[in-house]
């Protein structure tokens, strides 16, 4: 039965292109429902702050900023984390996706008891945790080295399919995954959007679940190749 199951490396970019999809769903929040505040694509908010000082369009700066300076808290904080443990999925890979489940399922609770949109203030804190745990996902994913797959972002994507494609005189590498997360997160994003219709905890909670789910599964099979791998070197120590 072993021997049939989905190969480890698969399973890996099934789990960071839900996660993708999940960027879509809180970007979309984010955006929609939080003063157009991109907690996932810091690109966004980059952009937005600099068309934003020079008055464009009465665009919004504190939230953006915030949302940049957490994230990059969160990731710096993940990759002191993950530094830590071997490359690939290890116990650290689980523990920050699971700071990321939990971090989420906090701001869906806080944004259904609390009415985030009264203040300002209030509505600070719901970006800047939704981008501190975004930047704990993308520094997780990126440490697990799944190709093409960020789960942020999809500008290095898109020119990857593009650049790379037989019509680019390339040998179309990658195309699958690559437009999968374009896809993914184009729906993440349309999902995000109708979540808003009912509230704006729904679209967070579904993103808490999806990364529940993801690390859930990415543990149980860590935890599998790990016995494995200390089964097989027992044998080999028995051998010799």
């Amino acid at each position: 039965m072993r021997k049939n199951r989905v190969p480890t490396e698969r399973l890996h970019l099934w789990l960071m292109l839900a996660l993708t999809f999940s960027t879509g769903v809180i970007d979309a929040v984010g955006y929609l429902g939080l003063d157009r505040v991109f907690t996932g694509n810091m690109t966004g908010n980059v952009v937005l702050l600099g068309m934003a000082f020079v008055g464009g369009a009465d665009l919004p700066i504190l939230r953006p900023a915030l949302a940049l300076v957490f994230f990059m808290v969160g990731a710096a904080l993940a990759g002191r984390v993950l530094r830590k443990g071997p490359e690939g999925w290890s116990a650290h890979t689980s523990r920050s996706l699971l700071t990321v489940t939990l971090g989420l399922a906090a701001v869906a609770v806080y944004t259904a008891l609390v009415d985030v949109h009264a203040e300002d203030l209030l509505g600070s804190i719901t970006t800047s945790g939704l981008a501190t745990m975004m930047g704990v996902q993308a520094a997780t994913a990126k440490r697990l080295k799944v190709a093409e797959i960020t789960t942020v972002v999809v500008t290095s994507t898109i020119t990857g399919l593009a650049s790379d494609s037989r019509l680019a005189g390339g040998k179309s590498l990658f195309w699958a995954r690559r437009s999968s997360a374009i896809a993914l997160i184009l729906a993440g994003a349309v999902v995000g959007a109708l979540t808003l219709r009912v509230d704006l905890w729904l679209g967070i909670a579904v993103s808490a679940l999806l990364s529940a789910v993801v690390t859930v599964l990415g543990h149980v099979r860590y935890r599998q190749d790990h016995a494995a791998a200390a089964s097989e070197n027992v044998k080999k120590s028995a051998l010799r």
